[in-house]
């Protein structure tokens, strides 16, 4: 099972596998960026945050897990979109401190994967505004994706399941086959909104084509957060 750092690490030095190195079976997770922030903020929506932005340049305060991580690349790819400039504030132990931040209101908005922030979103304590997403969150089905918004934006937090790429074609179709019989089970469906989060079902070359995407974004992005 290899994750998002995949399309990451390459690019920082820090591995030499990428995605060419291995063959995908399925993605179970693909978790995208929502736009979240304090429930009595002074927007309601993607437009009003990003006017409020712009009035306030370098000020609204960004909550991210850390300089070149995901969400702090989803937060780059938000003001190169809309053409903000933010205040990154890291917190690298993770989500769970960007939640509290938030609702604490130690900073205005993260781009993170909403799962962490189910409870204080069902509290009312916090509301979502967009997802990075290419349909709408099973969990929020309300929420609007950035793309319906007329943003094609697609950061996602996965994780996937591969074989090396020389496995011959036949092991890796009856793979392919048993990981989507799995995916589209209701006792896979349960267990993974019982956690918060979407369950996915993104199995063989569409698989290998999400890594490759990413692959590429985040070479392009991670230069700009160096």
């Amino acid at each position: 099972m290899v994750t998002v750092e995949l399309a990451m690490f390459p690019h920082q030095g820090k591995c030499k596998n990428t995605y060419k190195d291995y063959a995908a079976i399925c993605a179970p997770i693909a978790a995208p960026a929502a736009l979240i922030v304090p429930k009595d903020a002074p927007y309601n929506s993607v437009d009003e945050f990003v006017a409020f932005a712009k009035a306030n340049p370098g000020k609204v305060k960004m909550g991210n897990s850390g300089i070149g991580a995901i969400w702090h690349i989803a937060a780059l790819s938000f003001e190169e979109e809309f053409g903000v400039q933010f205040k990154h504030v890291p917190y690298p132990k993770g989500s769970s401190d960007i939640a509290a931040a938030l609702a604490g209101k130690h900073i205005d908005a993260t781009l993170a994967d909403p799962s962490v922030f189910k409870s204080q979103v069902d509290a009312g304590n916090l509301k979502i505004l967009a997802v990075m997403a290419d349909t709408r969150s099973v969990i929020y089905p309300d929420v609007p994706t950035f793309k319906e918004l007329g943003h094609n934006m697609t950061v996602r937090a996965w994780a996937a399941l591969v074989a090396p790429k020389d496995t011959p074609k036949e092991k890796l179709e009856a793979l392919r086959a048993a990981a989507k019989k799995v995916c589209e089970s209701k006792e896979f469906k349960d267990y993974f909104m019982k956690q918060g989060i979407d369950p996915t079902c993104i199995i063989g070359a569409d698989a290998d084509k999400m890594m490759a995407e990413d692959h590429a974004m985040y070479e392009k992005f991670l230069k700009k957060a160096k």
